[in-house]
């Protein structure tokens, strides 16, 4: 996080180590007496407002007088010429419509001044206009009144208006004029709030006693450019000890503060409260007698808030507060309220409810008596729900390619067998990802955010701003930059105005939109109080640091890249890799871009910068979100995510943040390494521990971090690399991955019959309600002949987590249910790593009829037509429907993250045009066209078996049943059209097809 070098700042107390936050915070200086430059500066503002409020409409009434026509013009009106009275009188409107806004607005900075609560309001279209009312007035005011220095908004000068947060080192380097000068008023502004509460201080100090005594209070200021009071910096400064916050929450929690408002976590505090502070507490921003050096309007806050506590009582408990963060800015959201409160009142202080639905999984897994340890899985992953259900999903698409790649490509080629299957490592990531994944969390994180952009768009509104996301006890919280109004439907307030809350059960009723991804930029960082926090990256207005071990920073770095590249909130989006990650590239090649170093980056981001900018002035939007609803082409703000992972030079740190100053705007999110924890332009600053944490004190959290470590990395990425299809040519292996003895000596102890209705023959039906999570542990383990981890069963069985008794006595009926055999080992066992496996004995149809074809295609039947033929038809014999085609609704969800959906039908359809092949070699058109028929009601959409149904049909020589098909499969185009394959082969087969379909059509 950036620091600031304040005149009158002070360092921490003796004996802070460097690892502690330092105060960012101006600290108020010694008794400052008003200088003559004030006293001018605060006339002339005055004598500037006066002419332009009074002096310019007493100007225009008197030299021009009523501009308007006294009665209604007529027709012939508009073919007058314009004369010289004409333009005078059409300037004097144009001038009075100013002066009227330019009123509005020293009215509106009037009130908010004077009033001390709540920032400005902003007078629609008058963004300059606004601004130069708001310096006039704090420039007169500063002087003029003593209740200024303890007004919120006058120390937001410059910094309230949309658009205008910018780092402040970038700002004060590269943006000179207007902006320098809002900042020089804020700490002009700064230093007077200091000045008056110092002078309260010094009045207390020299013995002026009341009825309070020597209780010591604070009021918390208003922010000053992107930083905000906390409870942290506060004892920090004035207790030595930012740890210490805890005493001061203890001191005032449930306590009415000025506003009506209670104080209820440590981390929700607002300009202008109060805080009753320990009593050791020091420093020239104390007032400890609201004295008449302070405004009467805070002096009876002060003393109105005194009254309210129990001193002594409030003391004695101070060191035990509950252990919520400290911070304006990020904070974890309540627990709802048990009872049936308005869902819009903030909740109590409460621990937020254990287990979100996003790590309810890895929670419950992760409680083993087998420890992770003794399987080998990565308790990284187990504990990223989110970037499993990427990764998974992603893999699966990949493995798809590869397989639908490999049909493509010739006619008996090798196409529907098993990808290449893993080992090592990379086996016990692939099975962490089955374990950690949630991908119903994914999926409802998708359609919430999907369906408040569109109902925002249904009420003609713009996307607020939001920092970050927490998914607690299944509920979605969105934290808003600042407040946006009532969310809309199901949405309600959470704790406070700047959170929206969406319960579980509300987004289940979500469906799918087309509504563009509103907030692809999130990324999980890792848990905090059972609620996990995903960061909005594009939305930071600046950089956001990460300081700590290189090889921790690394596996930050790591995970953020891997589920911005494979999560499935986003629509698309840029993740630019700067000096790391190349290896990382492969999970998404579309997505990940990698930079050699810094000077690439600025040569590349720069242009983008320049390049986003003028796109959203030619659409005439204020940000990337407001071209993320409505009728705008949402495609063109897909964000660009920055991931630096090396400290930049100092001359390298202030060009970046020049360049991130305006980011935020644009869609542009920057996430650098660093050695330590001040940066230049670093909006938020945070730091990775050796054990895993993740800290940002000034912004309240302590995080338990999700990272992606090296050996982990390097797994996922071979899966990813095998999965390749443009690595191997000669696509997935031939061989599948169990053989069975197709012979009659190779009958099987137990069959399952997988393809079509499942049954079982072999085994009795087992009792109870146990039986259909037997069979279905049964399926699993046959479809994976390789093994199956004992969390893989388990997480596929109960996707809300079991507790592993339950587990093993499963394992135990599936054991004593499938039995033994006749030489007395068990059908259900275990390889050396733990996986469970079943005896050959155990066989499924699938096993079956990859094994006919592999012995047709390539054992017997390639020296054999006779066996070849044989094989083919009992093969195709064997496929009676889809796989498992009459499961019930609500199992078997774990084959979502399988591709035996892609694999079956590629199989049955080689098998069907092999056994064509097969007929047509002799002639017997009829027997290939019953071949492929058959083919076709397992795989209707494999385009190689309707072309090769053509030329069967050809080769009957009937002309008529040629146009019949081809009519049909038309029709079955739609309006998409038939393939170019088809149709260039219709073109050979029958000419007259095209003349046959328009007249049909």
């Amino acid at each position: 996080m950036a620091r600031r070098s304040t005149s009158g700042s002070t360092g921490g107390p003796a004996g802070t180590g460097p690892s502690g936050p330092r105060n960012r915070t101006p600290q108020p200086v010694r008794l400052r007496r008003r200088t003559f430059g004030d006293v001018l500066k605060a006339f002339l503002a005055f004598v500037v407002l006066l002419v332009l409020v009074v002096g310019v409409p007493g100007a225009l009434a008197v030299s021009v007088g009523w501009p308007l026509p006294h009665s209604a013009p007529k027709m012939e009106w508009l073919s007058q010429p314009i004369g010289v009275d004409v333009f005078l009188n059409t300037l004097t409107v144009v001038v009075w419509l100013a002066w009227a806004q330019f009123t509005a607005c020293v009215l509106v900075e009037v009130k908010a001044a004077v009033s001390g609560v709540g920032l400005p309001g902003r007078v629609p279209g008058s963004g300059p206009s606004q601004l130069l009312a708001r310096q006039l007035v704090a420039a007169l005011l500063l002087v003029g009144a003593t209740a200024a220095s303890f007004t919120p908004g006058l120390s937001q000068l410059g910094h309230s208006l949309e658009g205008n947060q910018r780092g402040t080192v970038a700002t004060a380097q590269a943006t000179p004029g207007i902006l320098v000068q809002q900042q020089e008023q804020a700490k002009s502004t700064a230093a007077a709030l200091a000045e008056q509460a110092s002078h309260a201080a010094a009045q207390a100090e020299q013995g002026s006693a009341t009825t309070h005594g020597a209780t010591k209070y604070y009021r918390i200021q208003p922010p000053e450019g992107r930083h905000h009071d906390s409870l942290w910096e506060i004892a920090q400064r004035h207790l030595g000890d930012g740890r210490r916050y805890k005493e001061i929450y203890e001191l005032n929690k449930d306590r009415t503060q000025p506003d009506g408002s209670r104080l209820s976590e440590a981390s929700l505090i607002r300009p202008g409260w109060i805080m009753e502070m320990p009593g050791d507490a020091h420093g020239g921003e104390l007032v400890e007698n609201p004295d008449a050096h302070v405004s009467p309007e805070v002096r009876q806050q002060v003393g109105d808030y005194a009254r309210t506590g129990d001193h002594a009582q409030r003391r004695g408990g101070g060191q035990h507060a509950g252990e919520d963060g400290a911070t304006a800015q990020i904070t974890v959201p309540s627990r709802r309220p048990a009872g049936g409160d308005d869902a819009g009142t903030p909740a109590a202080h409460a621990t937020p409810a254990h287990a979100s639905s996003s790590t309810s999984t890895s929670t419950s897994t992760s409680t083993s008596s087998s420890s992770s340890s003794s399987f080998g899985l990565s308790e990284a992953l187990l504990g990223a729900p989110l970037l499993a259900a990427g990764l998974l999903a992603a893999l699966g698409r990949r493995r798809r390619q590869t397989l639908w790649q490999s049909a493509l490509g010739a006619v008996g080629g090798h196409r529907g067998m098993e990808p290449p299957t893993p080992t090592g490592d990379a086996q016990d990531v692939q099975d962490a990802l089955l374990v950690g994944a949630d991908p119903e969390g994914v999926r409802l994180l998708d359609r919430s955010l999907r369906g408040l952009a569109a109902a925002l768009t249904a009420e003609s509104r713009s996307l607020p701003v939001v920092y970050a996301a927490w998914l607690s006890h299944g509920d979605l919280h969105l934290q808003l930059a600042q407040p946006a109004g009532k969310p809309p439907a199901p949405w309600t307030l959470g704790q406070d105005q700047t959170f929206w809350t969406l319960s579980r059960a509300d987004a289940e009723h979500y469906e799918d939109t087309d509504a563009a991804a509103p907030y692809p930029g999130l990324v999980s960082l890792g848990t905090m109080d059972d609620s996990r926090l995903l960061l909005n990256l594009e939305a930071v207005p600046g950089i956001v640091s990460l300081s700590g071990r290189e090889a921790d920073r690394a596996a930050v770095f790591a995970s953020v890249a891997a589920e911005l590249a494979t999560n499935g909130w986003s629509d698309r989006m840029t993740i630019t890799l700067v000096g790391f990650g190349a290896d990382l590239t492969p999970l998404a090649p579309n997505r990940l871009r990698h930079l050699d170093d810094v000077e690439a980056l600025f040569e590349t981001m720069e242009a983008e910068t320049r390049q986003r900018r003028g796109a959203l002035g030619a659409a005439d939007h204020q940000s990337v979100l407001t071209g993320r609803t409505g009728p705008a082409q949402h495609t063109r703000w897909a964000p660009n995510l920055v991931l630096l992972a090396t400290q930049p030079s100092a001359e390298d740190a202030l060009r970046l943040a020049e360049l991130a100053a305006d980011a935020g705007r644009l869609g542009i999110g920057y996430l650098v390494g660093s050695e330590s924890d001040d940066l230049p332009g670093a909006a938020w600053a945070m730091e990775i521990t050796p054990d895993g944490r993740l800290l940002a004190p000034l912004l309240g959290l302590e995080l338990q971090a999700q990272l992606l470590p090296a050996v982990q990395q390097r797994a996922v990425v071979e899966l990813f690399v095998e999965a390749d299809p443009e690595r191997d040519p000669d696509g997935p292996t031939t061989t599948p991955p169990f053989l069975v003895d197709i012979s009659e000596q190779g009958r099987p102890a137990v069959y399952a019959r997988l393809v079509g209705p499942y049954e079982i023959i072999g085994l009795d039906t087992p009792d109870g309600e146990r039986s259909p999570l037997l069979h279905e542990a049964l399926a699993l383990l046959l479809l994976h002949r390789e093994g199956v981890h004992p969390r893989v069963l388990s997480s596929a069985l109960w996707p809300r987590g079991v507790p592993d008794d339950v587990r093993d006595a499963l394992l135990e009926r599936l054991r004593g249910w499938l039995g033994t055999d006749p030489d007395g080992s068990a059908r259900l066992g275990a390889d050396a790593a733990g996986r469970l496996t079943l005896a050959k004995s155990v066989v499924s149809d699938l096993d079956v009829l990859r094994s006919l074809y592999h012995e047709a295609t390539q054992g017997r039947g390639v020296e054999s037509r006779a066996v070849r033929g044989r094989l083919l038809t009992d093969a195709l014999v064997l496929v009676r429907g889809p796989l498992l085609a009459d499961r019930a609704e609500g199992r078997y969800r774990w084959l979502t993250h399988e591709i035996i959906d892609a694999q079956l039908p590629l199989l049955v359809a080689d098998i069907g045009l092999a056994l064509s092949a097969f007929h047509l070699e002799k002639d017997r058109a009829e027997k290939a066209i019953e071949a492929l028929g058959a083919a076709l009601r397992t795989a209707p959409a494999d385009e190689r078996l309707w072309n090769e149904l053509l030329r069967a049909t050809h080769a009957t020589g009937d002309p008529d049943r040629l146009r019949a098909l081809a009519a049909d499969l038309v029709a079955r185009s739609g309006a998409r059209g038939l393939p170019p394959r088809t149709e260039a082969l219709l073109d050979e087969l029958l000419p007259t097809w095209r003349d046959s379909a328009a007249a049909t059509g």
